[in-house]
């Protein structure tokens, strides 16, 4: 057997990992490009070409994302299949994150929830919140699109002057809310506010809304676990987001080592299932 080729097509970015027949991953790439056709062919061509992997190594290329609809035909005359987007992002975060019961969060332009429950990988909603809000928001109020930039300036906000605390607005806590927990999102922002405060309420918010939809989406189930994918978790606020909302609600946000490749990784995976 050779190697299973996982490929996660966006629009604009591919990310693509190859699985050895002892599953392993192997060197994990992204490519940027102005279609998913474009960056799909320059993300292919790369890997093999970084990695030295000749085509006739590659046993098989599974495509997933939604770029995928715009490929109808065999890459590179390779066997070419498609994996179901939510099976992948569930195989993909179990295999670096075994928990028998977790939900999965893609998070991405949007963000999408998918619960894993022993064998059974179902995708139970989402919101439309994610990477395509931060960046629509940025452009809006800071005039950029860079998310790097918009980290950069984040790194010196106050967030404080962009969000009401329970402490703004109660002198004692209140039961089940500490008196550092946001009340309102964008609540205590002012037309004054700073590039920086405003970046950093643009990354909160979106970091927030996805914990609480989380939390939401697992009541009643049990599940304590989530498992967080997609390029937004490389955000440097995550662990302050999180750990928040772990202390609030007695769960526990779990960030894979490839999380951003978790989909790619997953796609690869649906072969070996089959």
């Amino acid at each position: 057997m050779g190697i299973v080729i996982g490929i996660d097509v966006g629009i604009s970015t591919t990310k693509i990992v190859g699985i050895d027949p002892q599953r392993h991953v192997l060197a994990p790439i992204h490519i940027k490009a102005a279609d998913p056709v474009t960056s799909l062919y320059g993300a292919f061509g790369k890997y093999l070409y970084d990695n030295n992997i000749h085509l006739e190594d590659v046993e098989k290329v599974m495509l997933t994302g939604v770029g995928a609809a715009y490929i109808d035909s065999p890459i590179y005359g390779l066997p070419t299949e498609k994996a179901e987007e939510f099976i992948a992002d569930g195989l993909g975060a179990r295999f670096e994150k075994d928990f028998e019961r977790m939900m999965v969060v893609s998070c991405g332009t949007g963000t999408s929830i998918i619960r894993c429950d022993g064998d059974e990988i179902k995708h139970i909603g989402g919101i439309g919140v994610g990477g395509g809000t931060l960046a629509g928001l940025s452009r809006l109020l800071l005039q950029t699109d860079d998310i790097a930039h918009v980290v950069e300036l984040a790194q010196g906000g106050d967030i404080s002057k962009i969000n009401v605390l329970i402490s703004d607005i109660s002198a004692k806590p209140i039961p089940g809310l500490p008196m550092d927990a946001i009340a309102s999102l964008f609540g205590n922002a002012q037309t004054n506010a700073s590039p920086e405060d405003i970046a950093l309420g643009i990354i909160w918010m979106v970091l927030q809304s996805i914990c609480s939809a989380t939390v939401l989406s697992a009541m009643g189930s049990g599940i304590k676990d989530f498992v967080m994918i997609g390029n937004l978790t490389a955000l440097p606020f995550c662990d302050r987001v999180f750990a928040a909302n772990e202390k609030m609600y007695g769960v526990k946000f779990h960030i894979p080592e490839h999380s951003q490749f978790s989909t790619a990784i997953g796609a690869a995976l649906c072969f070996f299932r089959e």
